[in-house]
Parts: structure tokens; C-alpha cells; sequence
């Protein structure tokens, strides 16, 4: 039945454990009462934007005074600027593009499992009659995965963004996200370069320059793991769409009608200023690394709602660790 009308909103909604607001809405008001209706396809924080009538985007945008007009509607703030920082983080994220798995939390404290096979692991052989099975073993890691929680501090007032449109105020929002998954894209290659603190530092292939053959070499020493994804700063990127293998024109062709460009070896190939110049990193995205999540998007809703803005702080808690320490490979040059 649906009654996303007569929910009462409050702050203490934010409290429920590792639920957001959108999840305590929707166990309330579930979407699937909504089916064949024209409130198909909002979710239940969509239900209650309409509810109150607050456009946050597009023509019409409503300003941010729109939220404080009553109490129920102004404890939906925080949960607009938590949905306006993710959105901002998914549209600058390659971080999906090179972790195999997200574990998700609710403490501080994680330990990673590892399995750290030897050259006689990695082949299957023949178990005779009667002989034992050979064995794969897999332990928890010595160290804890480090978390660092990142952010930014919002410094207003409601009378200074009180008249301000929704949709450019989502555009500050963005950008905050948008740091914050730049901050953890660093941390992330960090890990696949220097290791998660358990002796797991990725090997390193020395080169003069950055060649087709040094981009097989990589390859090569990858195996048995697949070279799938290809990390590197802006002056190799450079030098690789530079080479001639690069310039077949079929895939200019291809690169011209369907914007995907042509990439060495097949792997995805990666813009990532982050990592220092002189090194690229390559990759099995499938097995290389594990992103540890403590909770979502955290935004300070007791000074969002109660003080309408001032200061708030808006965090993300997340760390990474390696997985197989030889599906990793750095090439210097």
C-alpha cells in the first residue's frame, strides 16, 4: 500500500546502523507497491522530493530554502548532499575499473585473506587413486587493511545558499565527491605498487623507454594472470597512444564511430595522473586488489538539519588490499 505521504521524517532516521536514508524510506515505503504506477521507477527518497515538491535538477530547479520549509522535508537534506557527493564520486571512478571485489563493514578493524600459491600450486595435476588432493591454502593476512577516511568540511550559511538553485549547489557537491575518489584512486595504486603492509609490493620490470616489446615484456611476466588493465600517468599515456602500433587505421575507424579508442594488448588502459611519472602498472583487475568500505557516504545531518548548514562534514572511510600479490606488475622506464 502505498503512504509515502504520511512518513514521518526525523534525524534519527540517520542512525540506524549501516542503512542510509534512502534504505530506512524504502523499508518503509517499498518501491514494489509502486509498480504500474506513475511513481514507477523513484525510489523512496524520489517519492518524498515529490512529496514536498523540490526539484533538485533540471528546468525549474527549486532553491535550497526549498528543504527547510517544513521539519520533515529539511531532515532530507543530508541525504540529498550524501546522494550529490556519490553521484560526483561515480562520475570521476575508475576505482571499479581495477578492484576485483568491495567489501563492505561496519567496524574499523579488517583483516584480508590470501592464498599465495607456488610455481607447483598453480598446476593441476593428475591425482592417482587413493592419493591426497593437492591443497590451496588460504589464511587471514598478518596485517589489518589500513582505512583512510576522507573528505571535505561544507562552510556556509543558510542564509548565504538560501536563494541558490539545487542544481549548481549539486555541482559543488560533485566536485567534493569527485576529490574524494581521486584521494582514494591514489590509495589504491599505492597498494598495487608499495603493497598493503603484508610483504605483498608488486615486482618491478625495468625498461629504457616505453616500446611495444616493453608493453609484451609486461604481458609476458604476467602470465598465468591475464593482462586486462593498464594504469599509467599522463606522460606514458602519451608515449603509448604515440606508437605506431596505436595508429592502425582501422581503429582510428573504429575510435571515430564508436569513441572507443584502440588499446595495447587489448587491455583497458587507464588515465591515471596519480602515479608518479616513469611508471606504469599492469594488471588482472579480476584478482588484484580488494576495496574495503566502513559504511557510505557519511554527512553530518545533526549540523545540516538543526543549523542549517554552517559547517558539515561530508567523509568517505575506505582502504585496499592486494589479493594475489604476483596479478600485479609495475613496468619503470
Amino acid at each position: 500500500m502505498a503512504n509515502f505521504e504520511n512518513i514521518t521524517i526525523e534525524k534519527g532516521m540517520y542512525q540506524s546502523g549501516s542503512k542510509n536514508l534512502t534504505d530506512v524510506l524504502e523499508t518503509l515505503d517499498p518501491s514494489e507497491n509502486y509498480e504500474g504506477t506513475a511513481l514507477e521507477g523513484l525510489d523512496a527518497f524520489g517519492r518524498q522530493l515529490k512529496r514536498f515538491d523540490i526539484k533538485v535538477s533540471g528546468k525549474g530547479s527549486d532553491c535550497v530554502e526549498k528543504f527547510f520549509q517544513t521539519s520533515n522535508s529539511s531532515a532530507l537534506f543530508p541525504e540529498y548532499v550524501s546522494r550529490a557527493v556519490k553521484q560526483g564520486m561515480e562520475q570521476a571512478d575508475i576505482i571499479p575499473d581495477i578492484v576485483a571485489t568491495i567489501t563492505n563493514i561496519e567496524g574499523m578493524d579488517y583483516r584480508s585473506v590470501a592464498s599465495i600459491p607456488s610455481e607447483d600450486d598453480k598446476t593441476l595435476k593428475i591425482v592417482s587413486e587413493g592419493a591426497a588432493i593437492p591443497q590451496t591454502v588460504v589464511k587471514t593476512q598478518e596485517n589489518l587493511v589500513k582505512l583512510h577516511k576522507r573528505g571535505r568540511m561544507l562552510v556556509s550559511s543558510y542564509e548565504a545558499l538560501r536563494f541558490q538553485r539545487l542544481d549548481l549547489f549539486t555541482v559543488t557537491l560533485n566536485q567534493i565527491g569527485a576529490y574524494i575518489r581521486r584521494a582514494q584512486l591514489k590509495d589504491a595504486v599505492d597498494v598495487l605498487l608499495n603493497g598493503d603492509g603484508n610483504d605483498n609490493a608488486c615486482d618491478t620490470i625495468s625498461a629504457d623507454g616505453i616500446t611495444y616489446a616493453d608493453l609484451v615484456k609486461l604481458w609476458a611476466e604476467l602470465s598465468p594472470y591475464e593482462l586486462n588493465t593498464i594504469l599509467a600517468p599522463t606522460d606514458a599515456m602519451e608515449s603509448i597512444l604515440s606508437m605506431e602500433e596505436m595508429k592502425d587505421s582501422n581503429a582510428g575507424l573504429n575510435f571515430q564511430g564508436t569513441g572507443k579508442m584502440v588499446t595495447p594488448l587489448g587491455a583497458n588502459l587507464l588515465h591515471t595522473p596519480s602515479i608518479e611519472s616513469g611508471k606504469i602498472i599492469g594488471l588482472d583487475k579480476n584478482c588484484a586488489l580488494e576495496m574495503v568500505q566502513a559504511g557510505d557516504v557519511v554527512t553530518d545531518y545533526d549540523k545540516l538539519i538543526d543549523r542549517q548548514l554552517e559547517r558539515a562534514a561530508i567523509s568517505c572511510t575506505a582502504g585496499f588490499a592486494k589479493i594475489f600479490k604476483e596479478s600485479s606488475k609495475a613496468l619503470s622506464y
